[in-house]
């Protein structure tokens, strides 16, 4: 059965989005579909807003990264299409995410941004979650920009140590 390619594709994140229980990046997204040659950048960029502007995906924000989620009405277009996916491309999601979906999760369960705040200072606003419920949430006010920077990109390695030590001291 011959299909318009953007369709498989919509139809290849949507049930990329449906294999997870927690979002997905539009960098991990891209990462599988370029690697495996299913289309080019520009296409890929335009089927995601596709998928965003008719809500099939929500679309959040964070850190300078967005993140994807099947909405409602995804899954329920997944539920009528996926039988047009073909078994080989769902080996590779599947094959894919066996051997990645560790750091997938952790990439998007540890979030790290700052800000300026009204006192001049920077604010880093650190969080590890797990699944939707956070583990962990922290505000550390420091004075400059650099350091703002420095505790987010640290807290992307350091989140489970810190944890760990929070709860050491607290119990």
């Amino acid at each position: 059965m011959l299909q318009d390619p953007l369709t498989l594709y919509k139809l290849i994140i949507l049930y990329m989005l449906g294999r997870v229980k927690f979002p997905l990046t539009t960098a991990q997204i891209s990462s599988f579909i370029l690697e495996k040659e299913y289309t080019n950048f520009l296409t890929l960029q335009q089927v995601i807003s596709e998928l965003t502007d008719t809500g099939l995906v929500e679309s959040k924000t964070i850190n300078n990264r967005t993140q994807l989620s099947l909405s409602k009405e995804g899954k329920e277009t997944l539920s009528f299409f996926s039988n047009r996916i073909s078994d080989v491309i769902k080996e590779d999601i599947n094959h894919y995410f066996r051997e990645n979906e560790y750091s997938l999760r952790e990439e998007v369960s540890v979030l790290g941004d700052y800000y300026k705040s009204t006192s001049g200072e920077y604010e880093a606003h650190l969080i590890a979650k797990e699944q939707d419920i956070n583990l962990i949430e922290l505000t550390l006010s420091v004075p400059t920009k650099e350091i703002a920077e420095a505790v987010c990109d640290s807290w992307q390695k350091k989140n489970q140590e810190v944890y760990e030590q929070i709860i050491k001291l607290l119990f």
